[in-house]
């Protein structure tokens, strides 16, 4: 048997041959394999094989209803599709057809051969385009305890933050300098209050002004430019109000302006768009911003030299209490400065030693204000406000009412 007869046993044969043995088998696998050749030629080149006879051969079956082969063992293999490989790799032809460059297979349109295996190179560190990284920031905190602000994250944190980060108090004092400026406007109620009533009351609008704005920021609501200007204008239409009133009628003068102001604020909020949660907390800030700017009016409705011995007190009491001592020496300290601060300016006025006891109550009531200003890791901007405002804001009450019952 030949090697043609061993590689392709059901070879079709002619039927016009006369010879050709009468098999419906085998004449139906010649008419199959016509039809094939019809819509694929052979091609011998395109596989690498040489055609041993002089006439076209077929692909090998070796079972009845097995898939035709598209190529042959020794072909190149190739992918159906385009690879993501950017680097472009010849194709490499066998040995015995260098010569002639090997066709593509026919019915598989837009193949191309896969490239042999590359090892991935390193990236190389050193390129001209390579854009080197970022060295992080590590030079250490300098002598205030912080260190450089970079635009890496690295930035300076503020005292509340690294309060909380060490886990300390969230009682944060204001400081000498607070306390200073407090002081200062203390100084300023006094003296006022002793020249008359009109110069009492430029020291006192800038008290109610510092006021509603650094009870909106300790409350965290910032910025509420329509909050603070309605506290401040209730503060200044008590003050007017009081003015007019006088004196005696005091009480209906600041309790009337403050319950105005509480109703427009509530119609106010009613009319806001937000949301029903910042609307109440809008509602109970307003209000309470403006019942303490209301409430300051009561340096204006105290008896002159009330005003005059509660001013001192305030301010030797804030200074006294932002010294380096402990806690509660502190503030037995400061009590005890306020009334005898109290003693001396009673012997200025005509209070006599009863005003220790008017400086002792109004310096208790400033250090209420103070603690309130130190609350819940507050900032600088609180401090320089309502650490300096409220001192004297919640004195105002404490003036009043035992400035009317000693006299």
């Amino acid at each position: 048997m030949s090697n043609s007869d061993q590689q392709y046993p059901y070879e079709p044969y002619d039927p016009s041959d006369p010879y050709a043995p009468s098999d419906p088998y085998r004449e139906g696998q010649g008419q199959r394999y016509q039809a094939q050749q019809q819509q694929q030629p052979y091609d011998p080149a395109a596989y690498g094989q040489q055609q041993p006879y002089g006439r076209q051969q077929p692909p090998a079956y070796p079972e009845q209803g097995m898939p035709q082969p598209s190529v042959d063992q020794g072909a190149t293999q190739t992918w159906q599709g385009q690879t993501w490989d950017t680097q472009y790799q010849p194709t490499i032809q066998p040995q015995h057809q260098a010569a002639a460059p090997a066709a593509q297979p026919q019915g598989v349109p837009g193949a191309y051969p896969l490239p042999p295996e590359v090892p991935m190179a390193p990236p190389v560190a050193s390129a001209p385009s390579a854009r080197p990284a970022p060295e992080a920031p590590a030079a250490p905190p300098g002598g205030d305890g912080y260190s450089e602000p970079t635009t890496l994250g690295n930035s300076r944190i503020t005292d509340a933050q690294r309060a909380r980060a060490e886990g300390r108090s969230p009682i944060i004092a204001p400081g000498m300098q607070p306390a200073a400026i407090t002081a200062g406007l203390g100084l300023l109620l006094a003296l006022g209050a002793a020249i008359g009533a009109y110069a009492l009351l430029v020291p006192l609008v800038l008290l109610q002004a510092v006021t509603a704005a650094g009870w909106f920021r300790l409350n965290g609501m910032w910025p509420a430019r329509q909050g603070i200007a309605l506290a401040f204008a209730g503060g200044v239409v008590a003050d007017v109000v009081l003015l007019a009133a006088g004196r005696s009628n005091a009480p209906a003068a600041i309790l009337g302006t403050l319950g105005v102001w509480v109703l427009l604020t509530i119609v106010l909020q009613l009319r806001s768009r937000a949301g029903a949660d910042e609307r109440m907390y809008g509602l109970t800030a307003t209000v309470a911003s403006a019942a303490l700017a209301v409430l300051a009016a009561g340096h204006l409705a105290a008896v002159p030299d009330a005003v005059t011995v509660g001013g001192i007190a305030v301010a030797v009491a804030v200074l006294v209490r932002a010294l380096p001592l402990p806690g509660p020496l502190s503030v037995v300290v400061a009590l005890l400065a306020s009334a005898g601060a109290g003693l001396v300016a009673g012997a200025i006025t005509d209070l006599g030693a009863q005003a220790a006891l008017l400086g002792f109550a109004a310096g208790g009531c400033a250090l209420i204000g103070l603690r309130v200003a130190s609350y819940d890791y507050p900032s600088r901007f609180v401090h320089m406000t309502a650490g300096v405002a409220l001192p004297l804001t919640a004195a105002a009450p404490a003036v009043y009412l035992i400035g009317r019952a000693i006299v």
